[in-house]
């Protein structure tokens, strides 16, 4: 009978994969020793393979490169990393090796950018796309960045107040865009996005704070789907609604030349994940040309702002099975050294599901588990695959230490989690390696960061030492 765990895979995947395979020392991720990873720097640990951020960009760019020549298109197109997925230096430094720009979100974002800029990383070239509700913080951070001659950056429109608002800061002319308030998708609790102004409000709310105001040009309109680019009739129905805003105010607006479709590609979260990214660029692309061409007004240059994509498949944590709980006749309970809640807060908060593989012990009879972290919270389980409704492990084995790996974690996670601060029921954040390639193409780590200690969560709850 084929009762091993790598027969399990076999006969339920196409395995191996381009970033997985199974190696002597065990489970291998874009060749990396992950059982080499633990034995040098124990497990629990986080860890981000840089190169992979630096390739799925450079993939974006070929699918639209490819895009605009098969579909003759007019405009450009312009590259933005969406920070909040991901605020690490390391992260920054890695996406702007690729000549990209960048989204922003809240005040802090334009202090990153400054220090980015004395670094050299950031140019006065750079596009700085800057989104969000805005603050007085976040306005007066964004006219510094411009009255200091950054003419690239340009504050997306959120609410009716902003435009006077950033004319009392801005010392001189400046370009801005508008954010469409789209129409959520069905399931939601909610009819339209809170973030933007309304599509029938769009062309009175030009007319009548931008159109003569001297100091101001439109240059971007700004289209974002909150469950991301699919190829579904919701986004084709919101892409058109939102061309025909853009078309429309190109006829009375000379200065708008650029969309920002907004709303990010999927990643990969099954080993059964299909997703064909050429298809839609070229479907989007396809859909502008015919009604621009209708409208007889030039094509926009494209922008997008892709986080997860950017940095999302470069991230994952490691963790040791430290006991299994036989709660009933049929639930078994493998707990793992960390929490779910701190260290992979999406799992619990939107029941967000990553791929999930054993590291070791392959050859080895499998069983059905489910998975529990340490915190005394009955929320902070993993209970099933994106592609399963149950989860196999290796068998328990006491003298014999099982460690599994969650993949393709690496945005938001951290940020979520609350890296470095309070976690809960004070479990502590595990260690954090960076992984690279020197210029031999061989694999390098180091330590980012140490698991935390209980002197750093004392220190910030105010206790005395």
């Amino acid at each position: 009978m084929n009762t091993k765990y790598i027969d399990l895979i076999d006969q339920t995947y196409y395995f191996p994969q381009e970033e997985f395979r199974l190696g002597e020392n065990g489970l291998e991720f874009h060749g990396i020793d992950l059982m080499g990873l633990v034995e040098q720097y124990g497990a629990p640990l986080k860890f981000t393979y840089l190169p992979k951020i630096s390739e799925n960009i450079k993939l974006a760019k070929k699918w639209f490169k490819k895009g605009i020549e098969k579909n003759d298109y007019k405009g450009s197109y312009n590259y933005c990393y969406c920070t909040k997925s991901s605020h690490f230096k390391h992260v920054l430094n890695e996406a702007l090796k690729n000549d990209i720009h960048i989204e922003t979100s809240s005040a802090f974002d334009i202090d990153i950018v400054e220090s980015l800029k004395k670094t050299g990383k950031v140019t006065d070239k750079t596009y700085v796309i800057c989104n969000g509700f805005k603050r007085e913080r976040y306005i007066e951070n964004i006219a510094r960045l411009i009255n200091n001659g950054h003419e690239n950056c340009i504050p997306i429109i959120d609410n009716y107040e902003e435009i006077e608002l950033l004319s009392d800061s801005i010392k001189n002319h400046f370009n801005v865009g508008i954010r469409i308030a789209s129409e959520e998708e069905p399931k939601f609790e909610f009819y339209t996005s809170r973030l933007g102004i309304g599509y029938k409000n769009i062309i009175p709310f030009y007319e009548e704070q931008i159109k003569n105001n001297e100091r101001v040009d439109l240059k971007m309109l700004h289209f974002f789907i909150n469950t991301g680019i699919r190829d579904t009739a919701y986004y084709w129905n919101e892409l058109v609604k939102c061309l025909k805003v853009y078309v429309r105010l190109k006829k009375i607006c000379p200065s708008l030349d650029s969309l920002n479709i907004g709303g990010g590609f999927p990643i990969k979260n099954s080993l059964h994940f299909e997703y064909d990214y050429q298809y839609m660029i070229d479907e989007i692309l396809n859909q502008i040309n015919i009604t621009c061409a209708e409208a007889e007004v030039p094509v926009p240059h494209i922008f997008t702002e892709f986080g997860s994509f950017t940095v999302g498949e470069s991230g994952g944590a490691i963790y040791e099975i430290l006991y299994q709980k036989q709660q009933n006749d049929r639930e078994k309970w493998n707990m793992i050294n960390s929490s779910f809640i701190t260290t992979l807060p999406d799992t619990w908060a939107i029941s967000k599901r990553f791929i999930m593989l054993a590291i070791n012990r392959w050859n080895d009879e499998y069983e059905r588990v489910l998975l529990g972290g340490l915190t005394c919270d009955s929320d902070d389980y993993y209970n099933s695959e994106q592609n399963m409704a149950a989860i196999y492990l290796p068998k328990f084995r006491k003298e014999k230490p099982l460690y599994i790996g969650f993949f393709n974690t690496g945005a938001y996670q951290e940020s979520i989690g609350g890296f470095g601060g309070l976690q809960h029921c004070l479990v502590p954040s595990p260690k954090h390696i960076l992984i690279d390639r020197d210029k031999n193409n061989n694999i390098t780590t180091k330590l980012f960061s140490e698991q935390q200690t209980s002197e750093q969560l004392l220190n910030i709850l105010g206790y005395e030492h």
